[in-house]
C-alpha cells in the first residue's frame, strides 16, 4: 500500500478545483476546495463566502490521509460524472 501524503492531498484539491473552473484560488476565494489539519486529521473544505464561511464537503470531519483521499477521488468522480451527463 502506497503511503498517501500532503502532496498527493493537494494534487487532488489542485484538480478538483480546475474542475469547477478555479485556477489557483487565492485565500477565501469562493467556491474553491482547500484542505484544513486538526485533531490529528484533515478534511476538505469548500470556501462559502468572503468572510472565510466554509463547508465540509464530504460531511465526515476529519479524518486520515489514506480516508480522505479514497473520498476525494470519489468525489471527483462523481463530479466528472456530472459534467459528463450535461
Amino acid at each position: 500500500m502506497e503511503r498517501i501524503t500532503e502532496k498527493m492531498l493537494k494534487k487532488r484539491v489542485e484538480y478538483l478545483n480546475k474542475l469547477v473552473g478555479i485556477d489557483n484560488p487565492k485565500y477565501s476565494t469562493v467556491g474553491a476546495y482547500c484542505l484544513d489539519y486538526a485533531y490529528g486529521g484533515v478534511q476538505l473544505q469548500q470556501w462559502m463566502n468572503e468572510l472565510g464561511g466554509i463547508h465540509d464537503i464530504l460531511r465526515c470531519g476529519y479524518c486520515s490521509k489514506r480516508e480522505l483521499y479514497k473520498l476525494m477521488n470519489a468525489y471527483i468522480n462523481g463530479r466528472q460524472d456530472e459534467r459528463a451527463q450535461v
